[in-house]
């Protein structure tokens, strides 16, 4: 479903791509498939600012977290043992156990922190 795409894309995006690629699918397929695929950590799913998901083939099967570009939208993967050991730290204090969790941090990369000050 995501082959050949390398950034980030909406699931309107997705089936917008498909529909070019003269598959003959339907949103909700195109939003469930998705989901799937996220629960299998096959993509990666993320929450823009607007709140909108958006999807993208995983570079790596290991847990990771995402740094997101506001500007470019450009992701980079990063393993963060010091937040994995934050969140069973913080799930143990309160009781809980077989802890999931989602970490995407959003800044400025360096690319485009440098355009803004040109």
């Amino acid at each position: 479903m995501l082959e050949g795409v390398e950034d980030f894309r909406s699931a309107q995006d997705i089936h917008a791509l498909l529909r070019d690629r003269g598959e003959n699918v339907g949103l909700t397929t195109v939003y469930r498939t998705l989901g799937s695929l996220a629960d299998a950590g096959q993509v990666d799913a993320i929450r823009t600012d607007d709140g909108e998901t958006v999807y993208r083939r995983c570079a790596t099967a290991r847990h990771h977290h995402h740094l997101v570009c506001r500007d470019c939208g450009r992701t980079v993967e990063v393993e963060g043992p010091a937040v994995e050991r934050w969140a069973e730290s913080v799930a143990a204090e309160a009781g809980f156990v077989d802890v999931t969790h989602t970490v995407e941090v959003f800044g400025t990369c360096a690319a485009c922190a440098r355009q803004d000050v040109v």
